[in-house]
């Protein structure tokens, strides 16, 4: 039996205002990808037009002699690059990936013949994303990857984006005498945060944020761990995986963002407050009928026992920031307090770059160059005593 779907003819508005029609028709399923195929007419002056072109071609459709047009648009491309672009990605990035098309790239590129597509194209588009976009250098570099899979596929000879010039973005100079909040907290701040924490009756986003705090790890790290994760004779913790969210938002465990595996060394505190958790989620979860005792159990779960949602953690935090009035922080600076107080502790940058995961010290050093007040007392201290000498 053929699969019918409604088609409707549409009307649209060319950028020199003059109005045309349009259809999308489903022509059957792809003997190679089993992908539902479709076909887009558009360009028609008259409704009648299109409503010959549409009558034609379902007749063709339904007489099996029809055969779809040959690749024609950015659009088209688009559709022939993703189905191997997926293949090769996570798929949290897949999900990202086709956001970012369908909010600006196809927007912009999409109905261009990809023949026509020249530099003064995607010159005009990529400074439209630099007006708007902070991640614009992103967006075009996504846009030229579609062009590449064009010239392999031989539709196009050269790449155009290759020759786009790059709008430099000036740096806005705060005259402000009050500095940008820092996404970190200093160790008082975090001792404070902790206390105040632990005071409030919701002893798994305590002991969450403990972890964050004296690990290091990312929150989809923290996320992802079970019990067999946690070596308690040897004070260690296994980080090999990592949740994120997927297709029909769905959440998934993949490998940690690097795709490196790494094992820390905890305090003896930490690993503590863990194993009381661990006591008293038994003992929590049993009143909900399941049985925590198992190899792969989360640390930290919903009240169904599944991963817990990303989200929930901002709203733990901002209950917490607001009613103790602490300075405002995300659960990613947690992340970036664990790194600071090691710096501040004179750990080295190598040790900082293994705890935290990064394949590049770089890494290390741009996004974690901002240091606490003190360590920054210390540097001029440290001139000053030089001088005097």
């Amino acid at each position: 039996m053929n699969k019918t779907k409604n088609t409707a003819i549409k009307t649209y508005t060319k950028k020199n205002n003059e109005k045309c029609y349009m259809f999308k028709v489903y022509c059957g399923i792809d003997p190679f990808t089993g992908k539902e195929q479709y076909t887009t007419r558009r360009g028609f002056k008259t409704k009648k037009e299109a409503d010959l072109a549409l009558a034609r071609i379902k007749l063709e459709i339904d007489k099996g002699v029809f055969k779809k047009r040959q690749v024609e648009t950015y659009a088209d491309i688009y559709e022939l690059w993703i189905i191997q672009y997926e293949k090769t990605v996570e798929e949290s990035t897949f999900i990202k990936t086709i956001g970012i098309f369908r909010n600006h790239i196809l927007p912009a590129l999409g109905a261009y013949k990809i023949e026509k597509i020249n530099v003064d194209i995607c010159q005009r588009h990529v400074d439209e994303w630099a007006s708007k976009l902070k991640k614009y250098r992103m967006v075009k570099a996504y846009a030229s990857k579609v062009v590449n899979f064009a010239i392999k596929r031989g539709y196009i000879g050269t790449n155009p984006f290759a020759l786009v010039e790059m709008a430099k973005k000036l740096i806005k100079v705060c005259i402000d005498d009050e500095d940008k909040p820092e996404n970190f907290y200093t160790k008082e701040q975090l001792i404070e945060f902790l206390r105040c924490m632990e005071q409030e009756s919701n002893f798994k986003a305590y002991v969450l944020f403990q972890l964050l705090s004296y690990s290091g790890m990312r929150k989809g790290e923290a996320l992802a761990l079970t019990w067999k994760d946690i070596d308690f004779t040897n004070n260690e913790i296994r980080i090999n995986k990592a949740i994120s969210r997927g297709k029909n938002n769905k959440l998934y465990v993949k490998t940690t963002k690097t795709g490196i595996a790494r094992t820390i060394k905890m305090d003896s505190t930490t690993m503590g407050i863990l194993k009381k958790w661990k006591k008293q989620q038994r003992e929590d979860y049993l009143l909900l009928g399941f049985n925590t005792l198992q190899r792969n159990q989360l640390v930290f779960s919903n009240e169904q026992n599944e991963f817990l949602q990303p989200t929930k953690t901002r709203k733990w935090l901002e209950h917490v920031l607001i009613k103790y009035q602490l300075p405002k922080i995300t659960t990613h600076g947690f992340r970036h307090t664990h790194c600071s107080l090691l710096f501040e502790a004179n750990v080295g940058i190598k040790e900082v770059q293994d705890r935290l995961g990064h394949t590049d010290v770089q890494t290390t050093l741009n996004i974690y160059a901002h240091v606490s007040d003190k360590a920054k007392d210390e540097a001029i201290n440290k001139l000053e005593n030089f001088m005097s000498m």
